[in-house]
């Protein structure tokens, strides 16, 4: 990610605040495998538990998350995890996880107020948010193996309870013992778990703060002109960054 100093989010606590805010997250590897059909990159799509006992401080966090065991992705995890049977195995390679914020947008030049009309000096670019989380990963892949089923019993439970209450909003959330124990069970044996340990995590909020205030202000005023929720989101965090430049 190109962390221009302009944009670039320093702040631990506010990336966790990020994350636990926008929690799929995008795992990229770079794994050889035997099988000619799996690529060598894989990205998929997990929504992630953070685990962050610490959020005002610096400490880095660890992502919890899980994918199908039918997934490509999942079967190279389960050819690496081979060499230690019935034991979480940590991978060698480094990953990688991407999150994005729900709402970015082109900005047009006709956005800046003061620039384009004295000097036609600009050009058309795109805000938007992101975080960017590099770890070591350890999956658990055995579905017999009480480290496994351990693991896997904690994430769907927290993750589930996470977005009930915190996405959804439930008074009465739905609960994991709702499902009966043998379908959970069933389930269970058709994922495999994926724990990161985040060594170095960057972010960035791109929101016109390179732009002068007046160019700024017709940035915010533009999208709120759009009348839509993008519009009105980027237009509030236009004028949250700005005043934090």
């Amino acid at each position: 990610m190109y962390l221009r100093a302009i944009h670039a989010e320093p702040s631990i606590p506010a990336l966790k605040a990020f994350i636990a805010a926008h929690p799929l997250g995008l795992l990229t590897t770079a794994l050889p495998s035997t099988d000619p059909s799996h690529h060598f990159i894989q990205t998929s799509h997990i929504p992630w538990v953070l685990d962050n006992p610490s959020p005002d401080t610096d400490d880095l966090p660890i992502l919890r998350g899980h994918i199908a065991r039918q997934n490509p992705h999942a079967k190279v995890f389960i050819e690496h995890a081979s060499a230690s049977p019935g034991k979480p195995f940590a991978l060698q390679q480094e990953v990688m996880v991407l999150f994005n914020a729900p709402h970015h947008s082109y900005v047009t030049p006709k956005f800046y107020t003061k620039t384009k009309p004295e000097s036609g000096k600009v050009v058309p670019t795109w805000n938007y948010a992101a975080a960017q989380a590099y770890g070591v990963a350890t999956v658990y892949t055995d579905s017999k193996a009480d480290s496994t089923i351990e693991f896997l019993d904690k994430q769907i439970r927290d993750l589930s309870q996470k977005a009930e209450k915190e996405i959804m909003k439930h008074e009465k959330p739905w609960e994991v013992d709702d499902a009966p124990e043998k379908y959970i069970e069933l389930l269970r044996k058709n994922i495999i778990g994926i724990e990161i340990k985040v060594t170095h995590l960057g972010g960035k909020f791109k929101m016109s703060q390179e732009m002068g205030a007046e160019d700024r202000e017709g940035v915010a005023r533009g999208f709120e002109d759009m009348k839509t929720d993008t519009g009105d989101a980027i237009a509030k965090t236009v004028r949250e960054r700005g005043q934090l430049k």
